[in-house]
C-alpha cells in the first residue's frame, strides 16, 4: 500500500501511547515523529513543517484540566497556522472539547481510542492541511502571475488635459464597484484604461480578463461567458466554466459591446441585473463575483435611438462613462508615447543607442494618426527595425503617413499596394471602427488586424 504524503507529529508524555499511535500511523504516512515533552515542540517546527499534530491535553501528573493542551494548541497554531491539531485526552470533558475547537483544533479524540476512528481523523486532518497549503501556494502564484501579466501591458501615458481628466476619474471610480463604460475610437487605449481601473481597485490581486464579445457568434456567446455542462450541445465533451466564473474575484472587460445583437444584449442584461449566471445544460444559478467594464467604439446613444442597442442595457453598464479622445486631439502626448515605445522596441531589437530628436517629435506631432496609439506603436516599431542611423528621422515615418488620394496613383497594379490602400480607405470611412471596416472589406476582424500589422497601417 502506497503511503500518503504527510508529516505527522505525535506529542504525549506516555511512551507507550506514542509507540502505539506511531505503529498505527506509520504504514499510512511518509513521516511520523514523536516527542514526549511538549517543550520540544518549537524546536521540532524550527527544523520542519508538520501537516498534523496529535497532541495530548494533559502533561502534569494528576492534572485533568486540559489547560496545558490548550496552551500548546495556541503555540502550534502561532508557529504554523496551516497545521491541523487533533487533541487527545483520557477524560471526556465536553467543555474542554468545545473550547479546543473554538481555539482552532480540528478534532478531539478520547482515550482509549478506536484505531479506525483515529486513523480516519488523522487522514482527514492531513488532507485539510495540504489543501490549505495548496490554496496558499496558488494564491501566491496568482499574485505573481497577475504582476507578471500586468508588466506586459502598456501603462496610461500622457499629460494632456484629456488624460489628466481620465486619471482623476479613475481615482474616484476604481475603489468602487460601479459599472464603467469606455467610449473611443480603436487604438485609443480603452483596454489600458480598463486595466488602470483594475489595478487601483479592491480587486487588483484578482485576474483581469478581456473578452471581445463582438466576435462571439450567437451559439458561442452563452458557452464562452456562462459555461456549459458536458452534453449541453453537440461539441460539449466536458464540463467547462465560463469567462465570468474564471474571472471571479477580478475584473472582466467586455470589449466591442456595441456589436452585440439584440438577443445577446437581452441575455447579458439578465446576468447584470441578477448578478448570476447559469451554465448551459443546468438549472443551477451561480453567484457572479466579478467587476464588469464595457468598451466600444460605437455611439451607443445613437444606436439606442436607432433601435440597435437596448436602452436599459446602456443604463446598466454606464454608471460612469469615460470618453477617450483620439490621438489627434491630444498631440502633446505624442512625444511621451513615442519615447515609451522607442525604449520598448530599441530594447527588443537590441538598438539601445537609438533616439528620437526633437525635430522628429515635432514632425510626428503634425502627422495624422487615424489608428491612434496602436498605429503610432506600429510606426515606432517599424522605424526602429529599419533605422540604420543612431537617430530616427521624420522620413522613417513616411511609409506610415503617406497621404493617399481618392484613387491610388499607381502606374502598375501591385496587389499589396492596392490592398493597403483599400484598407486605409475603409478604416477612414468608418472612423476607425475595425469591425465595420472588416465587414465592408469582406474580412474577419482577425484577418484585418493581421493585414494592418503587415502593412504598418
Amino acid at each position: 500500500m502506497a503511503k500518503t504524503s504527510g508529516k505527522i507529529l505525535l506529542v504525549d508524555d506516555d511512551d507507550l501511547v506514542l509507540l502505539s499511535v506511531k505503529l498505527l500511523l506509520e504504514p499510512h504516512f511518509t513521516s511520523v515523529k514523536t516527542v514526549n515533552n511538549p517543550e520540544r515542540i518549537p524546536s521540532c517546527f524550527d527544523r520542519e513543517q508538520f501537516d498534523v499534530v496529535v497532541l495530548d491535553m494533559n502533561f502534569r501528573h494528576g492534572d485533568t484540566s486540559g489547560n496545558q493542551g490548550l496552551f500548546w494548541l495556541r503555540k502550534i497554531l502561532s508557529l504554523s497556522p496551516d497545521t491541523q491539531v487533533i487533541l487527545m485526552t483520557a477524560y471526556a470533558d465536553i467543555h474542554v472539547a468545545v473550547e479546543s475547537i473554538k481555539e482552532g483544533a480540528l478534532d478531539f479524540i478520547v482515550k482509549p481510542w478506536q484505531n479506525e476512528k483515529l486513523l480516519s481523523t488523522v487522514k482527514a486532518a492531513n488532507l485539510v492541511s495540504q489543501e490549505k497549503r495548496k490554496v496558499k501556494q496558488l494564491r501566491s502564484q496568482q499574485k505573481t502571475l497577475v504582476a507578471a501579466l500586468d508588466q506586459r501591458y502598456e501603462p496610461l501615458i500622457g499629460n494632456s488635459d484629456a488624460i489628466l481628466s481620465i486619471r482623476k476619474t479613475i481615482e474616484k471610480v476604481a475603489p468602487t464597484e460601479a459599472e464603467v463604460l469606455l467610449l473611443g475610437q480603436n487604438g485609443t487605449g480603452k483596454e489600458v484604461i480598463a486595466r488602470e481601473i483594475h489595478r487601483h481597485s479592491k480587486r487588483a490581486e484578482g485576474i483581469f480578463m478581456t473578452v471581445d464579445v463582438g466576435s462571439l457568434s450567437e451559439t458561442l456567446f452563452e458557452s464562452e461567458l456562462f459555461g456549459h455542462r458536458k452534453g449541453a450541445f453537440t461539441d460539449a465533451k466536458e464540463d467547462r466554466i465560463g469567462r465570468f466564473e474564471s474571472a471571479a474575484g477580478g475584473t472582466i472587460l467586455l470589449d466591442e459591446i456595441g456589436n452585440l445583437s439584440l438577443p445577446l444584449q437581452a441575455k447579458l442584461l439578465t446576468v447584470l441585473q441578477h448578478k448570476k449566471v447559469t451554465r448551459l445544460g443546468t438549472n443551477e444559478s451561480i453567484d457572479l463575483d466579478v467587476r464588469i467594464i464595457c468598451a466600444t467604439n460605437c455611439n451607443l446613444h445613437s444606436m439606442v435611438k436607432e433601435g440597435k442597442f437596448r436602452e436599459d442595457l446602456l443604463y446598466r453598464i454606464n454608471t460612469v462613462e469615460i470618453l477617450i479622445a483620439p490621438l489627434s486631439e491630444r498631440a502633446d502626448d505624442i512625444p511621451l508615447i513615442a519615447n515609451h515605445f522607442l525604449k520598448k522596441f530599441s530594447h527588443k531589437y537590441q538598438k539601445p543607442y537609438l533616439t528620437l530628436p526633437d525635430s522628429t517629435l515635432a514632425q510626428i506631432k503634425k502627422f495624422k494618426w487615424p489608428g491612434n496609439i496602436r498605429e503610432l506603436q506600429h510606426a515606432i516599431e517599424r522605424a526602429v527595425i529599419l533605422c540604420e542611423d543612431q537617430q530616427i528621422l521624420p522620413e522613417d515615418f513616411k511609409s506610415s503617413q503617406k497621404q493617399t488620394p481618392d484613387e491610388p496613383e499607381l502606374n502598375h497594379f501591385n496587389l499589396e499596394k492596392l490592398e493597403a490602400w483599400a484598407i486605409r480607405k475603409a478604416i477612414a470611412k468608418h472612423g476607425g471602427n475595425i469591425s465595420h471596416a472588416a465587414e465592408e472589406l469582406g474580412l474577419s476582424r482577425g484577418a484585418l488586424y493581421r493585414r494592418i500589422g503587415t502593412y504598418g497601417i
